[in-house]
């Protein structure tokens, strides 16, 4: 089935510059949309990353206070 969908002539010129070649409006929205989605992995597994990074950070972290807590004569 085609729909119809009206653009803004301002859309209808932005995406005239996107297109390659014989390119359809719905080719270079199909590809749009593939590109979102590929930064949003892109994205999800950066931040995964930083967040197992962070995790490492704080097991050091968390290891040199237990050295400093057996350390330490918490009794006054």
């Amino acid at each position: 089935m085609i729909t119809t969908i009206q653009l803004n002539e301002n859309v209808k010129k932005a995406l005239d510059r996107i297109k390659s070649g014989k390119e359809t409006y719905e080719q270079v929205i199909i590809n749009l949309m593939k590109q979102v989605e590929e930064q949003k992995r892109k994205d999800e597994a950066l931040l995964i990353e930083g967040c197992r990074e962070m995790y490492k950070d704080m097991i050091e972290i968390n290891k040199e206070w237990e050295a400093t807590d057996a350390s330490v004569d918490w009794e006054w």
